[in-house]
């Protein structure tokens, strides 16, 4: 604990028992300051946590339960690739005790948290393995060596693989019980809780998906790739990772060629971004069109109120769209 002093004057002489009695007072509470968490003083005694779009504020609300106060940067509604940190989010950012962000995914962020003084900085990107993808992810993309001019890049959306976001989960909560010592027992537990449910959703998509007519389906952003391996599916986006991206002549002929060829019954779109490229790939194919959400944030277009209702929304749209059994 820093405790400024101004200058003043002496004004009397100070015994030597009172110094000794205000030296001891002082030691004890440096101690205190020592062993009490970095957020005594900050956002009613909590600890002050700035996470950088929903999944992470997710995680840190669900982890932190009562003893954090979560800021987003990204409002509800808008696109987080989009965003860029203002001087009064900056200002935020110095004023927190822990960023919780992922690398990659916001450029402006990156540079904000990087030039920011917070003592702690947690990096999704770095609690599990990440992987190239590009616009055809999954089992379908390794029987047919399609060359759709598509590079590929390092994919971000760890967050809708249930088990990798259950990776991320352990190390955002480890990091608040180094950062808030006093409470890691229940940052330890909420932590166990949350990866538990975690668990269950990834068997519920493990045996949802099981059995289907098919394993092929059509988004327009490739935001679903680990989620396509972890069950045996594959994805086809009609753009790439940006979600901004639009698809070439060529790229569109190649899906209405697969779409009859696989048997695919429904073209995919999210909902921060335009439904245009997706409704004139389905009206050309007569296929149906549906919502499959990256939970990149929660709005009233949500259907779901927080990430596993939308998660299991999200199996129940596959399910229907692939034909389960």
């Amino acid at each position: 604990m820093n405790v400024r002093r101004s200058p003043r004057p002496a004004r009397r002489l100070i015994s030597t028992t009172a110094v000794a009695g205000t030296t001891v007072l002082g030691l004890a509470l440096l101690s205190a300051c020592s062993s009490s968490t970095a957020a005594d003083g900050k956002s009613g005694g909590k600890l002050d946590v700035v996470a950088s779009f929903y999944p992470m504020q997710y995680l840190a609300e669900q982890i932190g339960g009562d003893h954090v106060a979560v800021t987003n940067l990204t409002e509800p509604g808008q696109e987080p690739h989009d965003l860029e940190v203002s001087a009064k989010q900056r200002g935020q950012l110095e004023e927190a005790d822990v960023a919780v962000y992922l690398k990659g995914l916001q450029p402006s962020v990156d540079e904000a948290i990087s030039q920011s003084g917070i003592g702690t900085k947690v990096d999704a990107t770095s609690l599990t393995d990440l992987e190239k993808h590009g616009n055809e992810v999954g089992g379908h993309a390794d029987e047919h060596d399609h060359d759709h001019g598509s590079e590929e890049g390092t994919d971000p959306h760890i967050w809708l693989d249930p088990v990798k976001y259950a990776e991320v989960a352990e190390g955002v909560g480890k990091a608040l019980e180094k950062a808030d010592p006093d409470h890691a027992a229940q940052y330890k537990k909420n932590t166990a809780a949350l990866v538990d449910k975690l668990d269950g959703l990834n068997k519920k998509y493990a045996d949802g998906l099981k059995n289907t007519d098919s394993k092929v389906f059509i988004t327009t952003h490739a935001a679903f790739g680990y989620l396509a391996e972890r069950y045996g599916l594959t994805e086809e986006a009609i753009s790439g990772l940006d979600p901004e991206s639009e698809p070439s002549a060529a790229r569109v002929k190649d899906l209405q060629k697969m779409a009859k060829a696989d048997g695919v019954t429904t073209v995919f779109y999210e909902t921060l971004v335009s439904d245009r490229t997706a409704k004139t790939l389905a009206g050309d194919t007569g296929l149906k069109t549906a919502v499959l959400d990256p939970i990149e944030g929660i709005t009233d277009k949500s259907r779901g109120d927080d990430y596993i209702a939308v998660m299991e929304s999200n199996l129940a749209a596959l399910q229907k769209a692939l034909g389960t059994k």
